[in-house]
C-alpha cells in the first residue's frame, strides 16, 4: 500500500489571489493543504469575501483576511496578523494580476499611461511589496515564495498587451528577489502556467478560447493545463524537493513554450 507523504507538514502558507473555486490560487491552496500545510487566505473586497470564506472553511484555513494591495496599510495589516497568530511564515503564494480591460484589446502601443501604471503596480510591484513584508517572518531555515506568470512575458501574444509587459517585469523581479533573499534561504520562483479557464482569463482576454484550442493542438502533450497541475508544481517548489531551486520560471503548460505559436 502506498504511503502518503505530506511534503509540507505543518508549514504555514499564506496565499494571495483566491477569487473563486476556479482560481489558479485555489488549485495551489488545495494542493498545499493536501500535503499538510496550514493555510491562510486573503480576499480583495466584500464581494469576494463571500466566495473566499467558504473555500477557506473547506481547507480549514486558520486565517481569512482582507487585502487590497493598493490600499495603504492593508498589506502590513495582513502580515501583522500572521505574525500574531502564527509567529512566522514558511510559504508565500502571490497570484495577483490586473490590467484594465480596455488595455487588453487593440494595440499595445495605444495603452494608456494610467492603465500601464496600474497593471505594473498591481501585477508586479505587489510581489516586491509582499516579499519585503514577508522576509522578517521566515525562519532562519528560509522558506519559499511562488508567483504566477504566463508565456506572454516571453512572446507577444495577441490581446495580452500590457499584461505581458507586467509579467515580463514580474519574472525579472523573481530573479532579483531570489538574489536578495537567497542568503537567508528564502527561495523565489515563478510558475508559467498555460491558459486555464479562470474567471479572470475568460472574461478579460479576447480570443481566449481560440488560444486554448491552439495550446491543445500544438503542445507536445496535446492537452490543456488544470489548476491541479499548477498546484502540484507549487508543492514541489515549496517543499524540500525544490530546496536548490530559486530564481526560476517553471513552465507548466504541457510543453507549449518549446514549440510556441
Amino acid at each position: 500500500m502506498a504511503v502518503r507523504q505530506e511534503l509540507l507538514a505543518d508549514r504555514r502558507a499564506l496565499v494571495f489571489g483566491v477569487a473563486n473555486e476556479r482560481s489558479i490560487a485555489w488549485g495551489i491552496t488545495r494542493a498545499l493543504r493536501r500535503h499538510g500545510a496550514r493555510i491562510a487566505l486573503t480576499y480583495l473586497n466584500d464581494v469576494l469575501e463571500r466566495r473566499v470564506r467558504p473555500l477557506g472553511e473547506e481547507v480549514g484555513a486558520e486565517l481569512v483576511l482582507p487585502c487590497d494591495v493598493v490600499e495603504e496599510g492593508q498589506v502590513r495589516a495582513v502580515f501583522d496578523e500572521v505574525r500574531r497568530e502564527w509567529g512566522g511564515l514558511d510559504v508565500l503564494v502571490h497570484s495577483i494580476a490586473y490590467a484594465p480591460r480596455e488595455d487588453l484589446e487593440g494595440r499595445f502601443v495605444d495603452t494608456s499611461r494610467e492603465g500601464f501604471l496600474k497593471a505594473l503596480r498591481i501585477s508586479t510591484y505587489s510581489l516586491v511589496e509582499l516579499a519585503r513584508a514577508a522576509e522578517p517572518l521566515f525562519p532562519d531555515g528560509g522558506g519559499s515564495i511562488v508567483t504566477l506568470t504566463y508565456y506572454g512575458a516571453e512572446k507577444a501574444i495577441p490581446n495580452y498587451n500590457v499584461m505581458g509587459v507586467a509579467k515580463a517585469a514580474l519574472e525579472a523581479s523573481v530573479r532579483y528577489l531570489a538574489m536578495d533573499l537567497g542568503p537567508r534561504g528564502i527561495r523565489v520562483n515563478a510558475i508559467s502556467a498555460g491558459p486555464i479557464r479562470t474567471l479572470a482569463a475568460a472574461g478579460g482576454v479576447r480570443g481566449f478560447r481560440t488560444l486554448l484550442g491552439i495550446v491543445e493542438e500544438r503542445a507536445p502533450l496535446h492537452r490543456g493545463v488544470t489548476t491541479d497541475d499548477v498546484g502540484g508544481a507549487a508543492v514541489f517548489l515549496c517543499s524540500d524537493l525544490g530546496a536548490a531551486v530559486t530564481g526560476e520560471v517553471l513552465h507548466v503548460d504541457s510543453g507549449f513554450n518549446v514549440v510556441g505559436l
